[in-house]
């Protein structure tokens, strides 16, 4: 086995070892009182044995009952510490690998995020890590108690006869090998069966989420059969991992019942033959259950061993990967930033052989508003994600105030600049706790002033608990105008100087639109605004308006200037307000 993959979970173990030895401590006083009470059940037979034809030494019986009596109260004091401690420090190494597990997937660029589904990336936070409780509060400690018993036992049953313990030694071999083949023919069924339940968790958590859809075009039919695939995989993932198991712990006990057998055959031949006392062959009995009971249990405790395991590999895999894009080693924070922006000769593409954009290079003046216009798909959303570097161009650079961006650090790059985004995501928690987003430490006055420049607080105010209502998930409980207006007050509250646009007035209605505009206009004042338009109507007034087509700049100028020139953009405005008269 390749423990040296697994060494990253390892570093989580040492903050943990003091509690860890505390646990160790109760396993080793637990194997003694197992190994000890056996021996003065033998001794307590001899005295009545012998007591039998020369008096029963009373005095010896009870010290030995009571000293019996004793073992057992340590024992289970020492198993109660085993179980506790044990499950602490699990839960508390749990914890932090949970938590370091959800701060690494922050870090990871938003490219590690386009093909993974939220269910499938939950699963590996809570469901695969759950498997590591089982690992140290069960696993370890049942493996450390079940040696100790092991070779605690074997030097007994030595003392007490070579020939019978070297007997009782046959199975062991065979006991091994099932051991072995069990661990490499289980994990990857394991492995398969939490990948299913990954994927499980991931449908469930899509349709959920898109429950509105599903209803909308009545699609329950075909989402049920969809997740019944999924439930169903999962089942015979787990059924083929659990069909082994299954074959695996009859065929371990029925190894382990053959050392009994065994000795109680010879061992029987050799007390009639008076080479064994009778308390020497039942105290060899009641070690010999204990014997093989370890045995059997690293057994079944394999089973857990190998699913712990084989989740450690899908862990291991997310904290393998490196965020594509990080701080500079000479990076540096920037302060007072004015905000004019330079695009030099920037080219990109998501895939290796697909660019999206080709020598792309124009200059935003500071607080001054440019546009990007042009068709679905030229690149206008991939320009204004390149800026707070959600993703990284290929070639080319990024100026903000004269200074190459990958030299600012990111935290200082983006707490400068605010977006409003289409797609506008809230919180599941309340108003004010969505609109202080960016701005945790400002105050209530600070918070309705936002709102008011935001024209969000008049229908705020006529909610159910005004700036305390809960939004619901992603918001569900406000309209898209309402929640569009709540992403601007939060920009407005965040305060940046430069402020991205990206089709926020789009889907909504004429009334809320000019409202949202309005808004718009208050919080691109003195900003350095970089607006993706879908109406042009909203975009006539900027300093700056760029034409993309296909991954290029064809056209840059004023509105009047693009009318006069007669090009694209003044067929698409045409296009435009022909669509619009059309509607009315």
């Amino acid at each position: 086995m390749e423990w040296k993959k697994f060494k990253p979970l390892f570093r989580f173990i040492k903050p943990y070892w003091v509690v860890l030895l505390l646990a160790i401590f109760c396993l080793i006083l637990f194997t003694a009182m197992n190994l000890a009470a056996p021996w003065l059940i033998r001794n307590l037979i001899n005295t009545i044995i012998k007591g039998a034809g020369a008096g029963i030494d009373f005095g010896k019986i009870n010290t030995l009952a009571i000293s019996i009596v004793v073992i057992y109260l340590f024992r289970a004091l020492a198993q109660f510490g085993r179980n506790y401690v044990a499950h602490y420090a699990a839960w508390e190494i749990l914890e932090d690998i949970r938590q370091y597990l959800y701060d690494h997937l922050q870090e990871l660029s938003l490219k590690f995020f386009q093909d993974k589904q939220t269910g499938e990336l939950m699963s590996r936070v809570v469901n695969d890590t759950r498997n590591f409780e089982r690992l140290i509060a069960h696993a370890i400690p049942t493996i450390i108690s079940n040696v100790g018993i092991l070779v605690g036992i074997s030097a007994i049953l030595f003392s007490m006869n070579v020939k019978l313990t070297l007997l009782t030694l046959i199975p062991i071999p065979f006991l091994i090998w099932a051991v072995l083949k069990f661990s490499m023919v289980s994990r990857p069924l394991f492995k398969k069966a939490q990948e299913e339940v990954a994927d499980v968790n991931a449908i469930l958590q899509d349709n959920i989420s898109g429950i509105k859809e599903i209803k909308a075009f009545t699609q329950e039919d075909y989402e049920s059969k969809q997740a019944g695939k999924r439930i169903t995989a999962y089942t015979k993932a787990i059924l083929k991992a659990l069909k082994v198991s299954a074959i695996y712990q009859p065929g371990i006990q029925f190894i382990s019942g053959m050392g009994t057998v065994i000795v109680i055959f010879f061992g029987g031949r050799l007390a009639l033959a008076g080479e064994l006392s009778m308390a020497d062959l039942v105290a060899f009995l009641l070690y010999l259950r204990m014997f093989y009971q370890p045995i059997t249990q690293l057994g079944r405790i394999n089973e857990g061993l190998q699913q712990a395991l084989a989740s450690a590999e899908r862990v291991i895999e997310v904290l393998n990967v490196e965020p594509q894009i990080t701080n500079h080693p000479d990076a540096t924070a920037v302060n007072n930033i004015n905000g004019e922006i330079v695009f030099d000769k920037v080219n990109f593409r998501y895939e290796e052989d697909e660019p999206v954009l080709e020598d792309i290079s124009f200059e935003v003046e500071s607080g001054k508003k440019v546009a990007l216009v042009g068709p679905t798909g030229v690149g206008k959303t991939t320009i204004i994600r390149l800026i707070p570097r959600f993703y990284e161009p290929q070639s080319g650079k990024i100026l903000i105030d004269d200074k190459d961006i990958q030299d600012i650090t990111l935290h200082n790059l983006r707490e400068n600049i605010s977006m409003v985004l289409q797609d506008v995501f809230l919180f599941n928690g309340t108003i004010k706790e969505n609109i202080i987003y960016g701005s945790p430490y400002a105050s209530d006055k600070e918070v309705i002033e936002a709102a008011k420049t935001a024209n969000a607080h008049e229908f705020i105010q006529e909610l159910s608990n005004d700036y305390e209502t809960k939004v619901g998930e992603r918001g569900v409980k406000l309209s898209g105008g309402q929640k569009q207006r709540i992403s601007i007050a939060r920009a407005v509250l965040k305060d940046a100087p430069i402020l991205i646009l990206d089709e926020a007035t789009s889907a909504v209605d004429v009334e809320t639109e000019n409202l949202i505009q309005d808004a718009l206009d208050k919080l691109m004042e003195d900003r350095t605004t970089i607006v993706v338009a879908h109406r042009l109507s909203t975009i006539q007034d900027s300093d700056k308006i760029l034409v993309l087509e296909r991954g290029s700049i064809v056209e840059r100028g004023t509105h009047e200037e693009l009318i006069d020139a007669g090009g694209v953009y003044s067929k698409l405005c045409k296009t435009q307000t022909t669509a619009d008269l059309l509607a009315i």
